[in-house]
């Protein structure tokens, strides 16, 4: 185990405090902004918008923290990983009640999500070596001479954007393995949830108070930009495909790498002989959960005519008894108010439009809380198809087959997830293969989430690159290829002085080897 630092791990709570790191020199009147509970509007404390010195100055010395990260190789940063996980694991309900407070989510919820995210924060840690260490890679007959590797290196600098939603699992699915390669980290949190970003971070500093290897700024939209024009060395951002292209335009002055996941529109298709009462549980699950505010829950559903009714009677029946509230409900408020008015427009538009509301309708929809709401016969053109509405409502709409399902999964601008229910097995396995999507679940909802090997990311406005498994600790790396020649070829062609009985060998070879 890495040697201890000399302090004593504190509380951080919610207790307003500075983000990590050196003092950098302030900006102008500082400005603060209040951490609201979105359940009653308490102020849970207040936090310095961080102007772009301030940014700079984190991002500066998480460049000097980059060299001694780095420096203690995959094994050493493994240790100081996993003590980083002991320390947040043992004081994770106090981390759930603070996600519960800054989302407005239930705390079982809450904590689950915890959990999730110290799962593959475990996983990073103890696989990042394996996955990234240097590998012999075949040279060829005709390279016969070289000895070759690929190796990964550490990228420097991540600035990490994070969304409200799931203020620990989604930007530590970042962070983790970011961390993991060898990078240090500025994290930038919603303005919705700085207070759930402080204390990961001071869990961090508490173990090692003179190395800012995470940090975290506060602020608004203004500090986001800051730290994407601050010299790092990639950008991870979760967020609206709007945002995100912003993002990506501002990457693209300094040609600065990023990785984008900018939310969905998730299908779930049912088919003829699915276990109905089981999909239409995991339908609310998925739809209803987290109020909707789930960027691979299911918004769509399409489901073959011959249990259509069925499956609409049963969805119905699971749906109409939950309740939006405070504390002790199925699920809490909309964590950014004006949400609420997304919802309406998109549940507007579809009714406008020929729909039904079989739950719910726009009654369901005041003071910040949106009742579940399911919709039927919904035209493929409605907002409530095309764009993402995240909030508590889904579209279930009635399809001739399973191929047709597919067809109409695809028909979005999103390709982040989808889900299938049908009892076979092959068929399954092949509309998945079809599916414009980077991940699908089949029997089940959103079951890879905890699969810390599965690479999560989407296509097309979903974004690009990926989080998690293999693919996400190589996405916060470079590559480096290797070369090594262990004797003279027997064909000397990088010469200036080529032979021609060399280039006629050369040219026999490729007739024969590759011209038949």
């Amino acid at each position: 185990m890495p040697q201890q630092a000399e302090t004593t791990e504190t509380s951080a709570g919610t207790q307003p405090t500075a983000p990590t790191g050196p003092a950098g020199p302030a900006d102008p009147a500082p400005r603060t902004f209040a951490s609201l509970d979105p359940r009653d509007g308490t102020v849970l404390a207040e936090y310095p918008i961080q102007g772009e010195r301030e940014v700079r100055a984190a991002v500066d010395a998480a460049r000097s923290a980059a060299q001694w990260w780095n420096a203690l190789g995959f094994d050493g940063r493994k240790q100081w990983l996993l003590d980083w996980k002991k320390s947040m694991a043992r004081d994770g309900e106090q981390l759930a009640a603070l996600v519960a407070a800054e989302t407005g989510k239930p705390y079982d919820d809450a904590l689950l999500e915890v959990m999730l995210a110290i799962e593959h924060l475990d996983w990073a840690a103890k696989n990042a070596g394996k996955v990234l260490k240097r590998r012999k890679v075949p040279s060829g007959l005709v390279s016969a001479n070289q000895a070759s590797s690929v190796g990964y290196e550490p990228m420097g600098v991540v600035g990490v954007i994070g969304p409200w939603n799931y203020p620990v699992y989604t930007p530590m699915g970042s962070i983790s393995y970011a961390l993991a390669a060898g990078n240090t980290v500025v994290f930038k949190p919603s303005e919705l949830t700085p207070g759930v970003a402080v204390w990961l971070a001071e869990k961090w500093k508490a173990l090692i108070p003179n190395q800012p290897v995470l940090q975290v700024v506060t602020g608004d939209g203004s500090t986001g930009s800051a730290l994407v024009s601050a010299g790092v060395d990639k950008v991870a951002f979760t967020g609206s495909a709007a945002t995100g292209k912003r993002v990506m335009a501002a990457c693209a002055e300094t040609l600065t790498p990023l990785v984008v996941e900018a939310g969905g529109k998730d299908a779930m298709l049912v088919d003829a002989d699915a276990n109905l009462d089981e999909a239409a549980g995991f339908a609310v699950f998925g739809a209803m959960g987290n109020a909707g505010q789930t960027c691979a829950g299911v918004e769509r559903i399409y489901v073959v005519d011959s249990v259509y009714d069925e499956f609409v009677r049963l969805i119905a029946e699971k749906s109409k008894v939950l309740r939006p509230g405070p504390r002790d409900a199925a699920y809490g408020p909309m964590t950014m108010t004006s949400q609420s008015d997304v919802v309406r427009s998109h549940v507007q538009d579809a009714l406008d439009k020929g729909g039904s509301a079989v739950v719910g309708g726009l009654d369901s929809i005041a003071d910040g809380y949106v009742g579940p709401i399911v919709l039927t016969g919904v035209p493929e053109d409605s907002t409530a198809i095309r764009e993402e509405t995240f909030g508590p409502t889904v579209v279930v709409n009635k399809v001739a087959s399973l191929d047709e399902a597919v067809a109409k999964a695809n028909g979005t601008t999103f390709g982040l997830g989808a889900s299938i229910f049908t009892k076979d097995a092959t068929k399954a396995m092949q509309a998945a293969e079809k599916l414009r999507a980077g991940v699908v679940t089949i029997g089940s909802v959103l079951g890879f989430a905890g699969v810390a090997a599965l690479p999560f990311g989407g296509v097309g406005d979903s974004g690009f690159g990926r989080i998690h498994g293999a693919d996400g600790l190589r996405e916060f790396s470079r590559v480096k290829s290797i070369a090594r020649q262990k004797f003279a070829a027997p064909l000397n062609l990088l010469t200036m002085q080529r032979k021609s009985r060399d280039m006629k060998i050369s040219a026999w070879m490729l007739k024969n080897r590759h011209g038949r």
